[in-house]
């Protein structure tokens, strides 16, 4: 009876240890929203940070209240909150953790509040991995491809982007460089894999303003809700970009919504980051129109304002179709690797005291 009484001791013991370190090395999977947040040239691994215009307050929610200052960079879900007139620039420092985009963010992005944004990068202006929402603040991205080497140039560049909730974008990618393609929107799978909602363009009674000597939105699919083509006239969504009523590739696209609709920036609520990004009912179906080939010499786009260098990326996230660039740090990870470890020592002392016990 002692001897069957030992076993199962020991095998409580040996139970409670490895669930215990189950638990513990798989803690940090279960973090929401930024594992870390890249402002101001500097790299910030906890919320609780703040600075001239900004404040990190929860992993995923950024407030930026006239925030005007270098490129922002989340590791992760984000949501950014508007207050007044703020502007992001490329990063300029070599070592930076960010370079040749305003804003770039691997996760999803929800850009809300009562206020706007002006982002200008040499490759993109904004660049989301996966789902980017504009819902109800002003949003302006601009890339002008200076130091870009054989890549694609976007105002915006994202899985899928939704405008809503009277919201409004302008989006342009343009420059002189003959080797590069110019974006004003391009939406490009990076993170989707096979969910629907990827390179999905969805406009629902908002504003949206896009311009590229090569396609002035680029996406595989697209939904219009209470809003319609202005530009240009007879506009579809075609098969890899919208096209005019012949079936060429639109270098200049807008997009407003139908009948009188109230000024953007008049909401400051923040939905659930990629909510309805999925969206495809209603408005202009996305089969109509197939483009014909991307004409040679398209339309000369106005060149945006010159401006920096910038870009976000993570090595351990799919690479960027748009460009090549450095990784985010993870030094949080390297602290949750020695904390395992040692957790790990300290499981196997114990079974191997159990056992000889």
């Amino acid at each position: 009876m002692f001897t069957t009484a030992f076993h199962t001791s020991r095998n409580y013991i040996l139970f409670t240890v490895m669930a215990c370190l189950c638990v513990l090395l798989g803690g940090p999977s279960y973090a929401a929203g930024a594992d870390s947040l890249f402002i101001a040239g500097a790299t910030y691994y906890e919320p609780g940070a703040s600075g001239p215009g900004w404040a990190w307050t929860d992993a995923d929610h950024l407030e930026l209240n006239e925030y005007a200052g270098e490129a922002i960079g989340a590791d992760g879900d984000l949501v950014v909150t508007f207050v007044g007139q703020n502007s992001v620039v490329v990063t300029h420092a070599p070592d930076a953790d960010i370079s040749m985009s305003g804003m770039e963010v691997w996760g999803n992005l929800t850009l809300c509040g009562p206020g706007s944004l002006t982002a200008t990068g040499s490759q993109c202006g904004i660049h989301v991995a996966q789902a980017l929402v504009v819902d109800g603040c002003t949003v302006e991205a601009r890339a002008d491809g200076a130091g870009v080497l054989d890549q694609a140039v976007a105002g915006i560049a994202a899985g899928s982007l939704t405008v809503r909730g009277g919201g409004r974008v302008v989006a342009a990618g343009a420059g002189s460089d003959a080797g590069l393609r110019f974006y004003g929107v391009r939406l490009l799978d990076e993170g989707f894999g096979t969910d629907a909602a990827s390179e999905t363009l969805v406009v629902d009674a908002s504003w949206l303003d896009a311009t590229g000597a090569d396609a002035g939105v680029a996406c595989e699919r697209g939904s219009l809700v209470a809003a319609h083509f202005v530009t240009p006239v007879g506009g579809a969504f075609g098969a890899a970009s919208v096209v005019d009523a012949g079936g060429a590739v639109a270098p200049h696209v807008v997009i407003e919504p139908d009948g009188t609709t109230a000024p953007s920036g008049e909401t400051d609520a923040c939905d659930v980051p990629g909510n309805g990004t999925g969206e495809t009912t209603g408005g202009a179906d996305p089969a109509a129109g197939q483009p014909g080939a991307e004409p040679a010499t398209d339309p000369a786009v106005k060149p945006a304002a010159t401006t920096p260098k910038t870009t976000v990326t993570k090595t351990t996230k799919p690479k960027s179709t748009m460009a090549t660039t450095s990784a985010l740090p993870k030094t949080g990870d390297s602290h949750w690797i020695a904390v395992s470890l040692t957790l790990f020592l300290l499981g196997t002392v114990l079974l191997s005291t159990a056992y000889r016990c």
